[in-house]
């Protein structure tokens, strides 16, 4: 067995580097201990410096991980890796050695989650409890060495208080499961359905983190967690991890419906491309005379689940100008003619200078002409009327998905849950949900008529 403890320059296993090494090695030939401070290039913060004694100066002269990472990892090789917290230990070394092309994959046994299996009165397994809860002898706290013989003191006080067969057995299941994070109870995730359906990752007093949505809820779920060492975000997420909640659904649509209004409603701190924006706006075409002008609306100001004459939805007004300049620059529009450029009467505009405009603003394209071309080109940004002359229902298994103008007003079981629906109104229209819609009603699922106007 290697009982290993690392010190870093943060948390995050892509961006910090490891500040020192320790490890305390158990085999046939007895226990040896090895530790090494590294030079992480790249600055110790001075919080992370109060916290280890571990200075920047220190760390000056000492060889970075390159010169010692095979030295390492043959000292590794054929042990089992055991960690406080294994999956940020492992996750650093991983990296590091990624970086160097060297493979690593040991078996992992994280040691909050075998206090958690032996002793699952106790609510805390971080270090400090277990120190204080086996009277484990302290030297070098927050060293990498100090708290890797705190491990392995931990192992030892274990094998006085319960049998070495029994505590083997605890082991092969922890060891042979998917890596999940040490803050979650295994049953949790094993009582996860496979199913479709969203899930709800929660934080520290039950801050919404993330959600999401899956054919396969366990699956994907556990998925999150095999692929947190590869990237910042998930390695993020299952630290900040403590409740995981569920909502099944009755197929995919139900689930990325429900996915969306949750998102809206709880507006998790990492699920930022679907949470709510409240500068959505559309552009919608005004003539006068033979001139046609795109003029920007807003969400806010019309209803735009009802709305005719509406191209592209847009989260800021930004967005907006860009998608019409660009559509512009693509067709030899007329940049002042659009609104897109202020221009003095009979002055060229600037793209007509270049020659990528066909002279509406110098009268050498009539108005007509160029209305006809902005009018044609616009219909690639058109956003779909609703079909229908009143509320519908997705069909989709045995539940009822209730929408009425692009806008989901929620899922049914029973004629009383379509009546609840129908009352509470129709909320506002959203981009995302439209979308799902739009994409779900072109493959021609079965649709009931709830309510006409």
């Amino acid at each position: 067995m290697a009982f290993v403890d690392l010190e870093t320059t943060g948390g995050n296993p892509l961006v910090d580097r490891i500040t020192e090494v320790g490890v305390v090695l158990v085999d046939q030939t007895g226990v040896h201990e090895w530790s090494q401070l590294l030079n992480p290039q790249t600055r110790i913060p001075v919080f992370i410096e109060r916290l280890t004694g571990i200075t920047n100066e220190m760390v000056s002269d000492a060889p970075s991980f390159e010169y010692i990472a095979r030295e390492l990892n043959t000292m590794l090789e054929g042990y089992l890796f055991i960690a406080h917290n294994a999956r940020f230990d492992y996750g650093f070394l991983k990296n590091e050695f990624k970086r160097l092309d060297i493979t690593f994959r040991p078996n992992i046994l994280c040691s909050v989650k075998l206090s958690t299996a032996l002793f699952p009165e106790y609510k805390h397994h971080n270090l400090d409890s277990l120190i204080a809860r086996h009277d484990l002898t302290v030297s070098d706290r927050h060293r990498a060495l100090g708290d890797a013989k705190l491990i392995h003191q931990f192992w030892q006080d274990i094998h006085n208080r319960f049998d070495a067969d029994y505590i083997t057995v605890i082991v092969k299941k922890l060891v042979g499961r998917p890596s999940i994070p040490s803050h979650l109870d295994d049953s949790l995730i094993q009582s996860l359905p496979d199913t479709p359906g969203v899930y709800m990752f929660y934080g520290e007093n039950d801050l919404p983190l993330y959600v999401g949505k899956s054919t396969h809820i366990k699956q994907r779920v556990l998925s999150h967690f095999s692929s947190d060492y590869r990237h910042s975000k998930e390695m993020s997420l299952s630290q900040q991890l403590r409740r995981i909640d569920y909502i099944e659904t009755a197929g995919e649509i139900g689930a990325l419906l429900k996915e969306a209004q949750l998102i809206k409603t709880l507006q998790p701190i990492h699920n930022r491309r679907l949470r709510r924006s409240n500068d959505l706006c559309a552009w919608q075409l005004e003539q006068k005379e033979d001139c046609l002008t795109p003029v920007l609306t807003w969400a806010d100001d019309l209803d735009f689940g009802g709305q005719e004459n509406l191209y592209g939805l847009f989260r800021t007004q930004r967005d907006a100008h860009n998608a019409l300049r660009k559509l512009a620059q693509d067709n030899n529009l007329c940049l002042g003619v659009l609104g897109l450029e202020k221009v003095s009467k009979g002055r060229p505009c600037f793209a007509r200078q270049l020659h990528k405009c066909q002279g509406a603003c110098v009268g050498e394209e009539s108005m007509l002409s160029h209305a006809l071309r902005l009018q044609q080109t616009m219909t690639k940004l058109r956003v779909n009327h609703w079909p229908y002359a009143g509320v519908i229902g997705i069909k989709e298994a045995e539940d009822l998905h209730v929408i009425d103008h692009w806008c989901y007003l929620g899922t049914a079981q029973a004629e009383s849950d379509i009546s609840a629906l129908l009352e509470a109104g129709r909320p506002a229209f959203d981009k995302d949900t439209y979308m799902i819609l739009n994409k779900a009603l072109k493959a021609s699922p079965e649709v009931v008529y709830l309510k006409r106007p």
